[in-house]
């Protein structure tokens, strides 16, 4: 009887320790690298070069290896997140609401942004918020001076997945009864730097951007763009500001890592340099109610498609 209970006891010993074996099998290993990857606002090699120290930054912050890639465009961000070939995504407002209405990814803060004046259209000083307005900008000099003077002129945007370069102006010139396309030309093109050069050298009449864009961009392009520019329209609608997004199946320990490297940017010199390749000036708790209303935009402005 001592030896039965002797065996069933061993045997015992020897079910758990294959059942932990096989837990251990069955859990999910612990990550040790990362990919991150953002939308470049230029194509010109600039930010290019710039994702290499970012990378170091988020390599020696996380204290795990970090690879820091560039989409090619809005959507490439989405089906990347999608195939869970990124991690970590810094991701344009429209963009986020793509990948988070297929389930690909969820947003773990917003950034902060400038904050400018809506009447004057200068920046005010220390002040910062979680969303902007799109604008519409033309050459100082143009005799173009409300939404309706658009009607058979060209314009730049920056593609339709673009919430400032597309969604939110087309959105507004549909509901002041302007058709796009049909009564104004619409030309997408790579960059903002682009656009802005198409302005102001009379290829393009107007240009859709989001504000504050003759101040982040004056001295880039050697041109006095605030006094070569003015906004010919403001959108009315907010949008909320990029979304630090993270696949929605992350380990919620490495998802409050993340969040605590992008809080402390602001906090030393290198945070600052990462910030500045998208103009960041902080980060806060994502609202994902504020993303919400880009759906309603994009509903409208793809509508104004279908009125040619």
């Amino acid at each position: 009887m001592k030896i039965l209970r002797k065996i069933t006891a061993l045997a015992l010993v020897a079910l758990l320790m294959i059942s932990l074996v096989a837990c251990g099998d069955d859990a999910k290993e612990e990550k040790n690298s990362l990919t991150v990857q953002f939308v470049p606002t230029n194509n010109d090699g600039t930010m290019e070069a710039q994702a290499e120290p970012f990378a170091k930054y988020l390599t020696d912050k996380l204290g795990m290896d970090v690879t820091v890639t560039l989409a090619t465009d809005y959507t490439t961000i989405v089906e990347a997140m999608g195939s869970g070939q990124v991690d970590v995504g810094i991701m344009p407002p429209a963009a986020y609401v793509q990948a988070r209405n297929q389930k690909y990814a969820k947003a773990i803060l917003t950034s902060q942004l400038g904050k400018y004046d809506d009447a004057t259209g200068e920046p005010i000083e220390g002040e910062l918020t979680s969303s902007f307005n799109a604008e519409i900008l033309v050459r100082a000099d143009s005799d173009l001076n409300e939404l309706s003077d658009l009607k058979d002129k060209n314009i730049a945007a920056l593609g339709a997945s673009s919430a400032s370069g597309y969604i939110y102006p087309v959105a507004e010139m549909k509901n002041a009864g302007i058709k796009v396309p049909g009564d104004v030309n619409i030309t997408n093109v790579n960059d903002i730097p682009s656009a802005i050069l198409s302005v102001l050298e009379g290829q393009q009449d107007a240009m859709f951007s989001f504000e504050g864009t003759r101040y982040v961009f004056s001295g880039a392009l050697d041109k006095d763009l605030v006094s070569e520019l003015r906004v010919l329209y403001l959108t009315e609608g907010e949008i909320p500001n990029d979304a630090i997004a993270v696949l929605p199946d992350m380990d919620e320990e490495l998802q409050n890592k993340i969040k605590d490297v992008f809080l402390n940017m602001p906090n030393d010199e290198e945070g600052l340099a990462a910030m500045s390749l998208w103009g960041h000036m902080g980060y806060g708790e994502a609202n994902e109610a504020a993303y919400d209303t880009i759906e309603e935009y994009i509903e409208v402005a793809a509508e104004s498609c279908r009125y040619i």
